[in-house]
């Protein structure tokens, strides 16, 4: 299964590298696609969540490694949920 990673650029200018253990990610963002923070967490729940099922249904267990990248976006959005409008830019999807 090939593991893709998505870089994201969030509100106060900073970048991360996540991962994704599925390119399913591609069906859901692409480079230079920007939408708001509550948009961005449930297409990134949605994707990673997929992609944690494709894992699942290849090796009979889910991805850990997939819902941990969703923790740990969900951690960093709660730190912008005062911020006015704030949005999330897809800088690359490799």
């Amino acid at each position: 299964m090939p593991a893709i990673n998505f870089c994201i650029r969030w509100p106060d200018g900073s970048e991360d590298s996540c991962y994704s253990p599925s390119t399913v990610v591609r069906e859901h963002f692409s480079s230079g696609q920007s939408m708001p923070l509550a948009q961005f967490l449930e297409t990134a729940e949605t994707a990673l969540n997929e992609a944690s099922g494709r894992v699942e249904k290849k090796f009979g267990y889910f991805c850990s490694s997939a819902m941990d990248q969703l923790s740990t976006i969900k951690s960093k959005a709660a730190q912008f949920d005062s911020a006015d409008n704030p949005r999330i830019e897809i800088v690359s999807v490799s």
